[in-house]
């Protein structure tokens, strides 16, 4: 595992590129204002890493943020996503114009198909889009998001530049036991979204033990937990005092037994969709 040690530190992926080891979410985070205040709390907090999407509709917020912070554009690492509706060769193209614009940038990071839902032909024909958008050097690197190992294999047969990252839900309520193991054999990153289960676990009892032994909040453990593993967490907050509290959660490890207990938490959780089981 690659030495991490803040919000600044990177994982390689395998493209040549790196990515920050946590990333700043703002899934539901409404647009405009909301958005473009929690992005800068994020940016002033240290996080160097910010996930948004087509769906969310809130990259002008983002864009806004990026604009008004006094970090340089290169420090931040930017990733967005192309929704299922816009799923298709031209399509993606034109999704992906519209969103560069939206966030006012040059390039983005990451982009990412967001889920297979719509079918073999689609997601292909937009896998093709994404690789040449990442020649014409709009994007830096090109993933996908709920994938499951069938997926992948679909897109490795075919595909001439692989995905760097696989962004999928993932806690210690939600193994992906087998994925996980398909995604380092193939070296495509985990990145975690909703890794503190959206609220629904933080008061869990076993959790709130572990939690107590390290004098930590339970959604730090989570955060931990899944950067232990080698994941690349997603937490989002709209709340000042959390997304700077989400983000302390260097100076302490757990330890390999907390580990094991934590993973044995496993119970198929899935807040709201999964789209890995999809055809």
């Amino acid at each position: 595992m690659a030495t991490i040690t803040n919000l600044t530190s990177k994982r390689a992926l395998n493209d040549g590129n790196a990515i920050p080891c946590v990333g700043f979410g703002v899934y539901n985070t409404k647009p405009g204002r909301e958005t473009e205040e929690s992005v800068l709390w994020a940016l002033e907090a240290g996080y160097r890493h910010i996930d948004t999407a087509t769906v969310y509709r809130n990259e002008e917020g983002v864009g806004q943020a990026l604009r008004k912070t006094n970090v340089p554009r290169e420090e931040i690492f930017v990733t967005t996503k192309l929704w299922d509706t816009s799923q298709g060769y031209d399509t993606a193209l034109k999704a992906f114009d519209e969103s560069i614009t939206k966030l006012g940038l040059d390039y983005v990071d990451l982009y990412l198909v967001h889920s297979p839902s719509p079918g073999t032909k689609l997601r292909l024909e937009s896998w093709k889009a994404l690789e040449h958008l990442k020649k014409s050097g709009k994007i830096k690197s090109i993933g996908v998001s709920n994938y499951g190992v069938h997926h992948l294999k679909e897109l490795l047969e075919v595909c001439e530049i692989k995905p760097v990252v696989n962004q999928v839900e993932i806690t210690p309520y939600l193994a992906r036991t087998e994925l996980e193991k398909f995604c380092k054999e193939q070296d495509i990153l985990f990145e975690a979204y909703s890794p503190l289960t959206m609220g629904e676990k933080l008061k869990e009892p076993r959790l709130v033990e572990i939690a107590k032994k390290y004098n930590k909040s339970t959604a730090q453990i989570l955060i931990r937990w899944s950067i232990q593993h080698g994941y690349i967490p997603l937490p989002k907050s709209v709340h000042k005092e959390r997304i700077f509290s989400n983000a302390e959660v260097f100076d302490f490890s757990i330890s390999d037994q907390d580990m094991q207990t934590l993973d044995s938490f496993d119970e198929y959780f899935v807040t709201e969709w999964d789209p890995t089981r999809y055809e």
